[in-house]
């Protein structure tokens, strides 16, 4: 019997696992390029999913959740362009 992240069909087609991946806050920073208070901020407030496992509430996010923060985050900023809120004098490449 495969295990769950070697699933295949009855056609011998892999199959999609049924968990994603869970990444680390470290590994989250890494992917969007920010810093820990940020990365922090964004689990606290509820804006970028996350969990706490373990007795020690371990952090993790699951690779589809910073997906989904990251497309919202791309909707969310064509929206502010569309309106108006971003214009020629904002500098793309600033930090936070």
């Amino acid at each position: 019997m495969a295990n769950r992240t070697e699933e295949v069909s009855k056609n011998g087609a892999p199959v999609a696992a049924p968990f994603s991946k869970m990444l680390t806050l470290d590994q989250v920073e890494e992917v969007l390029n920010l810093g820990k208070p940020l990365v922090y901020a964004l689990v606290r407030s509820g804006e970028l999913r996350a969990a706490q496992f373990g007795g020690r509430g371990v952090w993790r996010v699951r690779e589809d959740d910073l997906a989904a923060y990251i497309d919202a985050a791309y909707a969310k900023t064509a929206e502010r362009i569309a309106a108006g809120q971003i214009s020629e004098g904002d500098d793309a490449s600033a930090e936070d």
